[in-house]
């Protein structure tokens, strides 16, 4: 049997072929960098909760880095589940607002039951919203910020690193080398020279 393939397969076959490769990149970038820091942050609000002194600080930063990695994995997931679905643009408000009230309504049903879920969702579509529009509104203010430290980028090697101009920490120039290193010749003459005298 021959087979036909339409004009709409042929589509669907090039963009699955050329979404894979940058598949990865979106689950790293936008799901699991997330988790991670989520379940860092909650390790590091479980340090210092008041809960430590009873259940010890093992025991609670572990319990609060696994719950705030759960949320911020439900919330991510669904967040890009929706962008997909709706093929949208991955700084789009919408699909965090979308993907906040469903993933909140799944785990406020697995919480406490319906009325959980109507509160969850609305609570995890209004805090996810706001930390992506403010993530999208610092994403500049901190690109800008490590391109001045950076440098321009013209010289890799040598201009990776900037320090500010009031740092007690500089990096000398070729003359500024010299003149340090006569100093240091000086000083080491005159320790042998006393060294000698006292010998």
């Amino acid at each position: 049997m021959a087979s036909s393939s339409s004009p709409g397969d042929k589509n669907l076959e090039q963009n699955l072929a050329t979404s894979s490769p940058s598949s990865l990149d979106v689950w790293k970038d936008r799901i699991i960098i997330p988790t991670i820091l989520a379940g860092v942050v909650g390790g590091g609000v479980g340090l210092i909760s008041k809960h430590r002194k009873t259940l010890g600080v093992g025991k609670t930063s572990a319990t609060y880095a696994t719950n705030l990695a759960i949320v911020a994995g439900c919330y991510c997931g669904a967040r890009e589940f929706v962008r997909v679905s709706r093929t949208g643009k991955p700084d789009d408000l919408l699909n965090s607002a979308i993907g906040g009230f469903g993933s909140g309504a799944i785990l406020g049903r697995l919480q406490g039951g319906p009325a959980a879920a109507a509160r969850y969702s609305v609570v995890f579509a209004v805090v996810g919203t706001t930390i992506d529009y403010a993530a999208l509104k610092l994403k500049p203010i901190l690109r800008s910020y490590y391109d001045s430290l950076a440098g321009s980028g013209k010289d890799k090697n040598e201009d990776w690193f900037k320090l500010p101009e009031w740092s007690p920490i500089q990096v000398l120039d070729e003359e500024a080398l010299a003149a340090k290193r006569a100093r240091e010749e000086q000083m080491y003459r005159k320790v042998h020279n006393l060294n000698n005298e006292e010998s």
